[in-house]
C-alpha cells in the first residue's frame, strides 16, 4: 500500500462528571489525514484552524504518534475540527495517524497499542497524557478509561448538539485552573453522576444521561472561561435539551436530546451566544464511530 486516506472524528471528553474517563465519538466534524511512505517523518496541515498547528514533527500529535510507531511518513492532514474547540481536534490527527500508520504498514497493533502511541502526540497540546479523546476518536462510541485499558459501548441513537464560540481557550489554560481538592460532597455527586450516565448509555435512558452530565466540580470552573455559558445551558434546556455540559476543556458546549429536536436547540443555543455578543457554529450530530479508510473519491 503506497498511499491511506483516513476520517477521524471528533470527540466529546468528560460528558459532565466523567472528568479524563469518558469520551464519545461525534458523527461529524471530523479529520482527514492523507499518509504517503516517506524517508523522514513530514507534516502538512490545512483546513479550519491549521495556520495554528505546527509542522515541525516533532511538535505535531500526528508526528509524534508516527515517532511513537517507528514509521516515517509524510503526513497531511486536512482539518475539520478547529483547534482548542474542546472537540478532540489534537487527539483526532493523532488518532487518525495511529489509524492509518497501522494499516499503511501493516504493523499488526492492537487498539491499545495504538491508544498509547497516540496519547503520546496528544500529550503535548493538552499538557497531560489521558485518552478520553484518542479513545473514541479511535474506537467510535462511547468509551471509559480504566487504568491501562479502554472500555468500550455501544451509545443509543441520541441527538447532539455541539455549538462552538468564537472563543479561544487553551487546553494547557482550562486545566491550570482546575482544583486539587474538593469537598467530600462534591466527588460523591460526580461518582454517582458517572455511574447513572453509563447505566443511561446501556438502557439507552435519554433523561438519565442528561440528568448525569451535570458536574459540581470540573465545569462551574471551566464555565467561567465561556461568557454567557449559563443562558445558553438554560437555553438549551427549555428547547428541549435532556442535558447541557462543556465539551472538553471547551470552550464548545454539547447538548444531548432526542434526534427531532437537534435543530431548535442548536438555533436556541446560538441565539444565546449571540445575546451574550459571541458569534458560533452549530454542529448537529449524533454518536459516530472510530477512525477509519476512506475511499478514492471522498
Amino acid at each position: 500500500m503506497d498511499h491511506i486516506k483516513v476520517k477521524a472524528p471528533a470527540t466529546s471528553a468528560n460528558l459532565g462528571a466523567g472528568f479524563d474517563v469518558f469520551g464519545m465519538a461525534l458523527q461529524m466534524p471530523y479529520d482527514v489525514i492523507e499518509l504517503v511512505p516517506h524517508d523522514s517523518i513530514e507534516i502538512e496541515v490545512d483546513g479550519v484552524g491549521g495556520e495554528r498547528i505546527p509542522t515541525d514533527p516533532t511538535k505535531n500529535t500526528a508526528g509524534i504518534t508516527a515517532s511513537e510507531l517507528g514509521c516515517t511518513a509524510k503526513i497531511t492532514v486536512h482539518k475539520g475540527i478547529m483547534p482548542y474547540s474542546g472537540l478532540g481536534s489534537s487527539a483526532a490527527s493523532a488518532a487518525g495517524a495511529a489509524f492509518g500508520l497501522n494499516k499503511l504498514f501493516d504493523l499488526g497493533l492492537s487498539d491499545n497499542e495504538l491508544i498509547r502511541a497516540a496519547v503520546k502526540g496528544e500529550e503535548v497540546v493538552s499538557g497531560a497524557a489521558h485518552a478520553d479523546n484518542v479513545a473514541p476518536s479511535l474506537l467510535g462510541g462511547f468509551t471509559i478509561v480504566h487504568g491501562e485499558g479502554v472500555i468500550r459501548l455501544d451509545p443509543p441513537a441520541i441527538g447532539i448538539v455541539a455549538v462552538l464560540p468564537d472563543i479561544f481557550v487553551e487546553t494547557r489554560v482550562a486545566r491550570s485552573l482546575l482544583p486539587q481538592k474538593v469537598p467530600l460532597e462534591d466527588l460523591v455527586f460526580n461518582i454517582g453522576n458517572a455511574s447513572s450516565l453509563i447505566i443511561g448509555m446501556v438502557t439507552g435512558n435519554l433523561e438519565l444521561i442528561g440528568r448525569s452530565m451535570q458536574d459540581r466540580i470540573i465545569a462551574p470552573v471551566r464555565a467561567k472561561l465561556i461568557p454567557g455559558y449559563d443562558e445558553v445551558r438554560e437555553s438549551a434546556l427549555r428547547a428541549g435539551a435532556a442535558g447541557v455540559t462543556i465539551s472538553g476543556s471547551g470552550p464548545a458546549m454539547i447538548a444531548v436530546c432526542e434526534l427531532g429536536r437537534r435543530g431548535q436547540i442548536a438555533d436556541a443555543m446560538v441565539d444565546a451566544f449571540e445575546r451574550n455578543g459571541i458569534k458560533s457554529e452549530s454542529f448537529v450530530t449524533q454518536p459516530g464511530g472510530g477512525a477509519e479508510i476512506m475511499g478514492e473519491h471522498e
